[in-house]
């Protein structure tokens, strides 16, 4: 705190800048953390409740237990579809309409895609917030020590003297910012790289359950 009191205006502007980075981007960690660990809780025991239960208006009756997945998500728009087909169907008493005009298969794979691209958005919200942090904080806390350094060497200039006692405080005050900036910096990097890895295997389960549900479709279809 007297670092950041003996600072000029324009390094404690980039000081609060910095520590406004580095807050916001604590509480998306947090926030990503509980996010995404609900996520693969819920998806692995909606996975296993899906295979155990092959019933879609059984799986549809305890949708709300798995709230936080997002293969509910995808179910629960794939099935949506499917009831739509099947009130069709029972309008024209025709099964064969469901292919007829494109209303089938496709429709409900166009469903999954739009399900899948929704929910691969939602969990990937705020992570740009930590790219950037982590691409930029360090050239921010930079710009104040390299602001700093300036008004430091101005200051020896004005008193004539170069000692050590003198250019040691300005230049310890500048560095402040570098320190602070890597401070931001490296969490947010970090949470970046884990939350990537972390939702791109929610992804490929996304893509593996979009997979296994329009077989089931198209094999009940195909028996129609």
């Amino acid at each position: 705190m007297s670092l950041f009191a003996g600072t000029g205006i324009v390094v404690k502007l980039v000081l609060g800048v910095l520590i406004y980075f580095s807050v916001v981007s604590w509480a998306i960690i947090f926030y990503k953390f509980i996010q995404v660990r609900k996520a693969n809780q819920e998806s692995e025991r909606f996975l296993t409740f899906f295979w155990q239960t092959k019933r879609f208006d059984a799986v549809s009756s305890q949708i709300d237990r798995f709230a936080n997945s997002p293969l509910s998500i995808l179910f629960t728009e794939g099935y949506t579809e499917l009831k739509k087909l099947g009130e069709k169907v029972e309008e024209t008493k025709d099964p064969k309409v469901i292919t007829a005009d494109l209303g089938g298969v496709d429709t409900f794979a166009r469903a999954l895609r739009r399900a899948t691209t929704s929910e691969i958005t939602r969990l990937e919200k705020y992570l740009t917030f930590l790219a950037t942090t982590g691409s930029t904080a360090p050239f921010i806390g930079l710009f104040g020590t390299v602001w700093g350094i300036m008004t430091s060497f101005k200051g020896i200039g004005e008193t004539g003297s170069a000692s050590l006692a003198v250019v040691a405080p300005g230049i310890a005050e500048a560095l402040v910012a570098t320190a602070i900036g890597l401070v931001a910096a490296i969490p947010a990097v970090m949470g970046f790289n884990h939350f990537q890895t972390k939702i791109k295997v929610l992804i490929a389960e996304m893509d593996n359950f979009s997979t296994e549900f329009l077989n089931i479709v198209q094999r009940s279809f195909a028996k129609k």
